[in-house]
């Protein structure tokens, strides 16, 4: 379980401006959001070209994803929102912190997100909201977390840290101050007694960080987790966790809010068929990272790509 987060009240001021960005949102909700909503239109063409009794089915066509900026959730993001825009839905994805994610679908200011990390990153969240969520179960089981070096240091424990924290430059480099992994990273800190000092910034900086490390042979520990492109691109690895903080495997779930099957029955059938594996959302992921490719164009050219996996979501949609 997710102890305290040492920046309760950094998350309040977050939670509560996301929520209000989210209620009037635009297609792409921060800057670094890649996908784009689809023209209105081509929403009102599909809609056209559809039978009536489909288009009932569709319901208010548009839709509001809210999720965390980390490479996991934005592949999985721009997937079900190119798949739900194939169905006719005009649909607005929106970066948002972890703690503003579940509050926005609790107070209807989003109507899903593809990225809960439960049951151990998101608890603390999940445990404050999820009497007003629907849990649609997992999209993708299997996933982990926990501190990652490269696997030229000579360490293969969180335990060993303390003892070599001067060439780690007493650092252990972070992610969004707001993620369930970062209050884990903290207790791993307290309870291991470790001489670092944990320094927040974003899935970016820290893969920018680990990428100069590697590229200078330097030893650097950060919080890291699976499934994740960097594992494709460098030799990495797990440091052991003997106190079983980071907990076991987990999952990545849907949550909807509380309604959205009624308001939009095909997107909420979709939302619930979702399932695919991490060599998928790997293979997007690394797509996205191709030079002329963003994460809305890989997402769309894999569901392209994948149209046998994608009518397995679709078929529950009538």
């Amino acid at each position: 379980m997710i102890h305290k987060l040492p920046i309760r009240h950094l998350l309040s001021i977050a939670l509560t401006t996301s929520v209000l960005a989210l209620t009037g949102c635009s297609s792409g909700g921060s800057g670094s959001d890649n996908g784009q909503a689809a023209p209105a239109s081509s929403a009102a063409a599909s809609a056209a070209s559809t039978p009536t009794g489909a288009a009932d089915k569709l319901g208010d066509r548009h839709i509001k994803l809210a999720y965390v900026e980390w490479a996991s959730c934005t592949a999985a993001t721009n997937v079900v929102k190119a798949v739900l825009e194939q169905k006719g839905y005009t649909v607005d994805a929106v970066s948002v912190s972890g703690a503003a994610m579940y509050s926005a679908l609790a107070n209807n200011a989003a109507d899903a997100t593809v990225c809960a990390w439960l049951p151990s990153t998101h608890a603390n969240y999940y445990a404050r909201t999820k009497d007003k969520l629907d849990n649609l179960g997992a999209n993708l089981t299997g996933t982990k977390l926990g501190l990652v070096v490269p696997d030229y240091v000579t360490i293969d424990s969180i335990s060993e840290l303390a003892d070599h924290a001067d060439k780690f430059k007493n650092r252990i480099v972070g992610i969004d101050p707001g993620a369930g992994e970062m209050g884990l990273t903290e207790d791993v800190i307290e309870q291991y007694k470790l001489p670092l000092k944990l320094v927040a910034g974003s899935g970016a900086t820290m893969t920018a960080a680990l990428k100069s490390a590697i590229d200078n042979q330097q030893w650097i520990v950060v919080t890291g987790w699976t499934p994740h492109w960097m594992w494709a691109r460098w030799q990495l690895k797990y440091l052991s966790d003997p106190k079983g903080i980071y907990g076991e495997a987990e999952e990545i779930d849907t949550l909807t809010r509380k309604g959205l099957q009624q308001d939009s029955p095909n997107a909420y059938a979709i939302l619930d068929a979702f399932h695919w594996n991490p060599d998928q959302m790997q293979q997007v992921m690394a797509d996205s990272r191709k030079p002329g490719q963003d994460p809305a164009s890989s997402a769309k050219q894999w569901v392209v790509d994948h149209a046998d996996v994608v009518s397995t979501w679709t078929s529950a949609a009538h």
